[in-house]
C-alpha cells in the first residue's frame, strides 16, 4: 500500500500557528508517529504553500499511488485548479481538514475538491490523518 499525504498552505506552521485549533505538534513529528503506527504502509509526505506545486504533485502521483490524503487548507475553498486536478487523476483522494470547517467562516463551507473525493474528513484534529489512512486499508 502506497499512500501520500499532501498538505497545503500554512500547514508548515503546525505546532506554532493557532495551537488552540491545530495543536502544538509539528507535522513532521506527527508524520514520524504515523510511519511507526502504519509500518505496512509506504507513507510519503509533501507540503507546499504554492497552488501550482500541489497540482503538479497530484499529477505526479495521481496514477501510481493507492491513495492520496489531501489537506489543501484554504485552497480547498478557492482553487478550481486543484479541484480539476483531483478530477483528472485515477488515484482516490480523501479530502481532510484538521478543524471543523463548518464551525468556521462561511466561505470555508464550500469545497472544490469534495465532489471528486472518495470522502471528506474534518474536525478530528490530527487524528483525521489516521482515519484517512485506515479508509484505504
Amino acid at each position: 500500500m502506497k499512500l501520500i499525504i499532501i498538505n497545503g498552505p500554512n500547514l508548515n506552521l503546525l505546532g506554532k500557528r493557532e495551537p488552540e485549533i491545530y495543536g502544538s505538534k509539528t507535522f513532521e513529528e506527527f508524520f514520524s508517529e504515523l510511519q511507526l503506527k502504519f509500518k505496512d504502509v509506504e507513507l510519503s509526505y509533501f507540503q507546499s504553500n504554492i497552488e501550482g506545486e500541489i497540482i503538479d504533485k497530484l499529477h505526479e502521483v495521481g496514477f501510481d499511488y493507492d491513495g492520496i490524503i489531501l489537506n489543501a487548507a484554504a485552497y480547498t475553498h478557492t482553487s478550481v485548479g486543484i479541484g480539476d486536478a483531483v478530477k483528472g487523476i485515477t488515484t482516490p483522494v480523501v479530502e481532510l481538514h484538521i478543524s471543523n470547517v463548518h464551525a468556521r467562516e462561511e466561505f470555508r463551507h464550500h469545497s472544490f475538491i469534495a465532489p471528486a473525493a472518495k470522502g471528506v474528513l474534518f474536525g478530528f484534529g490530527l487524528k483525521g490523518y489516521e482515519l484517512a489512512i485506515q479508509s484505504f486499508l
